[in-house]
């Protein structure tokens, strides 16, 4: 099915596009803005179509306090508070200009994921091309609509949402005026194993919903991200850092430069790799198709001599009659003197026998 295509800065994203490829910060700048001004450098430098933000203050994502429901067990953070994690994770609004006009400078799109109408604002002054719903924050259409009235496109993460949340979300972002949609396929696992992504849901969604889809990325390599572009993926997000090994909380589930740089190659590759429906000769198979079987005389024949199994056989190269004459060469006598490794051909051929 044709779906409508979305544009990011200029960017048309569309399945009749190579994948929109998103670099995702996250934590990674591990407090240190110059940190996060060279993920935005290698960024850029791989190829990726955008890099992009989490606009959050602790306080406008959760509650300081101690209390078991605000405390995460199991998994990175096991033991922590979400006050404790979102205090070291986010990303100092002052920060945000400079990395913008970084960003702009480099020639990568920048925007980001906004976790309340206060970070809305920020990003609208900022010029902020588009937005991100994150998966945690698929449930809050208030947000959803805030973000649909500045008119950008809208990406939804869909990781954890059920269909009847996922109908919702994209519901309330068009009646609040969101005409540039997409959304991604995720799994809020962090990292998420890639057999838990039943990627097939991609083909899925984009049946059912009609929009431009994607996936959001956290497995710990490339392949499910590579693998989804053969079933529909238009755009991929992957969390992406300095050095897996840099202690942040989002470090060890994210990509490095190397792999993004691969990413951004690879996912363009298989994206050419499915072209169109095509059963005619490719460019580089021409110059092989002499190389198929075809039928020579593998003894001399004098003229009028007829022609027997024993003298003809299918080889290669294919510059002769192909195989399927076979039964009819069987049995034509010759109408001149030919040589062994003859190619047969019909000018040759008496079809009286």
């Amino acid at each position: 099915m044709t779906v409508p295509s979305i544009e990011i800065a200029g960017r048309r994203v569309a399945p009749d596009q190579s994948p929109y490829i998103i670099a995702e910060l996250s934590a990674n700048h591990n407090g240190r803005l110059e940190t996060a001004m060279r993920i935005v450098e290698e960024a850029a430098k791989a190829g990726a179509d955008a890099i992009k933000l989490q606009t959050y203050r602790p306080d406008t994502i959760t509650l300081d306090c101690n209390s078991e429901e605000f405390k995460i067990k199991g998994g990175l953070w096991d033991g922590r508070t979400l006050y404790e994690l979102y205090e070291e994770a986010h990303m100092p609004w002052e920060w945000h200009q400079p990395l913008f006009e970084h960003a702009r400078k480099l020639g990568i799109t920048i925007f980001s994921s906004p976790f309340d109408t206060t970070a809305v604002d920020l990003l609208e002054e900022l010029g902020a091309p588009a937005y991100k719903i994150a998966s945690f924050e698929a449930i809050d259409l208030p947000l959803i609509e805030y973000v649909a009235k500045t008119g950008k496109p809208m990406i939804i993460s869909t990781g954890m949402a059920n269909l009847e949340e996922i109908q919702e979300a994209i519901e309330t972002a068009q009646r609040a005026g969101c005409h540039q949609l997409a959304i991604l396929h995720c799994v809020s696992g962090y990292p998420a194993p890639s057999e838990d992504y039943n990627l097939n849901t991609i083909a899925d969604m984009i049946s059912r919903f009609g929009l431009v889809t994607g996936l959001s990325d956290h497995t710990v390599d490339n392949t499910t991200a590579i693998t989804s572009v053969a079933l529909g993926a238009s755009l991929i997000e992957k969390h992406f850092t300095l050095d897996r090994n840099g202690g942040g909380p989002d470090d060890s589930f994210s990509i490095e430069p190397e792999e993004l740089r691969a990413l951004c190659r690879d996912t363009k590759t298989a994206w050419k790799s499915l072209g169109e429906v095509n059963y005619g000769r490719k460019s580089s198979e021409v110059g092989n198709v002499q190389f198929r079987r075809s039928l020579y005389f593998v003894r001399s024949l004098v003229k009028g001599e007829r022609i027997t199994s024993e003298c003809v056989r299918s080889v290669r190269p294919g510059f002769g009659v192909a195989p399927k004459y076979l039964n009819d060469i069987i049995g034509s006598r010759v109408l001149n003197d030919v040589d062994i490794n003859t190619p047969v051909s019909f000018s040759i051929i008496s079809k009286e026998s």
